[in-house]
Protein backbone atom coordinates (compact mmCIF):
# COMPACT_ATOMS: atom_id res chain seq x y z
CA UNK A 1 0.00 0.00 0.00
CA UNK A 2 0.94 3.45 -0.61
CA UNK A 3 2.76 4.99 2.26
CA UNK A 4 2.94 8.72 2.35
CA UNK A 5 4.03 8.94 5.99
CA UNK A 6 6.95 12.41 6.80
CA UNK A 7 6.36 13.85 3.29
CA UNK A 8 7.45 17.26 3.15
CA UNK A 9 5.17 17.59 0.29
CA UNK A 10 1.20 16.93 -0.28
CA UNK A 11 0.53 13.65 -1.70
CA UNK A 12 -1.05 15.16 -5.06
CA UNK A 13 2.27 16.93 -5.63
CA UNK A 14 4.21 13.86 -5.45
CA UNK A 15 1.33 11.33 -7.62
CA UNK A 16 1.43 14.33 -10.02
CA UNK A 17 5.35 14.12 -10.09
CA UNK A 18 5.27 10.66 -10.51
CA UNK A 19 2.62 10.43 -13.58
CA UNK A 20 4.42 13.24 -15.36
CA UNK A 21 7.60 11.31 -15.35
CA UNK A 22 5.87 7.91 -15.94
CA UNK A 23 3.51 8.79 -18.88
CA UNK A 24 5.73 11.38 -20.45
CA UNK A 25 8.99 11.29 -21.98
CA UNK A 26 10.63 14.02 -19.13
CA UNK A 27 13.90 13.71 -17.21
CA UNK A 28 13.83 14.75 -13.40
CA UNK A 29 15.11 17.75 -14.40
CA UNK A 30 11.89 18.94 -17.02
CA UNK A 31 9.47 17.68 -13.65
CA UNK A 32 11.09 19.81 -11.62
CA UNK A 33 11.03 23.05 -14.09
CA UNK A 34 7.69 22.38 -14.39
CA UNK A 35 6.51 22.30 -11.16
CA UNK A 36 8.83 25.40 -10.69
CA UNK A 37 6.58 27.29 -13.04
CA UNK A 38 3.62 26.29 -11.20
CA UNK A 39 5.14 27.57 -8.00
CA UNK A 40 6.44 24.27 -5.98
CA UNK A 41 10.03 24.33 -5.41
CA UNK A 42 11.13 20.82 -5.65
CA UNK A 43 14.91 19.67 -6.41
CA UNK A 44 15.43 17.08 -9.25
CA UNK A 45 16.73 14.56 -6.97
CA UNK A 46 13.57 14.24 -4.77
CA UNK A 47 11.81 13.31 -7.91
CA UNK A 48 13.92 10.66 -8.68
CA UNK A 49 13.78 9.56 -4.71
CA UNK A 50 10.02 9.37 -5.04
CA UNK A 51 10.22 6.95 -8.48
CA UNK A 52 12.13 4.52 -7.03
CA UNK A 53 10.33 4.71 -4.23
CA UNK A 54 6.72 4.77 -5.59
CA UNK A 55 6.58 3.43 -9.26
CA UNK A 56 7.08 0.07 -8.46
CA UNK A 57 4.22 0.13 -5.71
CA UNK A 58 1.61 1.70 -8.05
CA UNK A 59 2.69 -0.49 -11.31
CA UNK A 60 1.77 -3.39 -8.54
CA UNK A 61 -1.31 -1.64 -7.76
CA UNK A 62 -2.21 -0.81 -12.04
CA UNK A 63 -1.64 -4.42 -12.73
CA UNK A 64 -4.54 -5.58 -10.11
CA UNK A 65 -6.94 -3.42 -12.58
CA UNK A 66 -5.22 -4.28 -16.31
CA UNK A 67 -7.49 -5.58 -18.55
CA UNK A 68 -6.65 -8.99 -19.90
CA UNK A 69 -5.66 -9.28 -23.34
CA UNK A 70 -7.38 -10.46 -25.89
CA UNK A 71 -7.09 -13.68 -27.93
CA UNK A 72 -8.43 -11.46 -31.50
CA UNK A 73 -5.96 -9.35 -32.75
CA UNK A 74 -5.87 -7.26 -36.18
CA UNK A 75 -2.99 -6.10 -38.47
CA UNK A 76 -2.97 -2.96 -39.91
CA UNK A 77 -0.99 -3.48 -42.65
CA UNK A 78 -0.02 -7.22 -44.66
CA UNK A 79 3.55 -7.45 -45.80
CA UNK A 80 4.26 -9.95 -48.67
CA UNK A 81 7.46 -11.59 -49.68
CA UNK A 82 7.83 -12.74 -53.00
CA UNK A 83 10.02 -15.51 -53.18
CA UNK A 84 11.45 -14.71 -57.16
CA UNK A 85 12.45 -11.03 -56.82
CA UNK A 86 12.90 -11.16 -52.75
CA UNK A 87 11.77 -7.50 -52.29
CA UNK A 88 8.49 -6.34 -50.04
CA UNK A 89 5.08 -5.14 -50.96
CA UNK A 90 2.91 -3.36 -47.98
CA UNK A 91 -0.28 -3.44 -48.59
CA UNK A 92 -2.79 -1.37 -46.21
CA UNK A 93 -5.29 -4.06 -44.90
CA UNK A 94 -8.30 -1.56 -44.93
CA UNK A 95 -7.26 -1.28 -49.11
CA UNK A 96 -9.54 -3.21 -51.27
CA UNK A 97 -7.07 -2.41 -54.36
CA UNK A 98 -4.74 -5.51 -54.88
CA UNK A 99 -0.82 -4.40 -55.14
CA UNK A 100 0.94 -3.93 -58.05
CA UNK A 101 3.76 -6.63 -58.25
CA UNK A 102 6.50 -5.98 -60.71
CA UNK A 103 8.64 -8.95 -61.53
Amino acid sequence: MLSFKGMRFPTDVVLLCIRWYATYPLSYRHVEEMLGERGVSVDHSTINCWAVRFLPLIEELSRKHKRPVGRSWRMDEHILRLKASGSTSTVPSTSKARPSISC
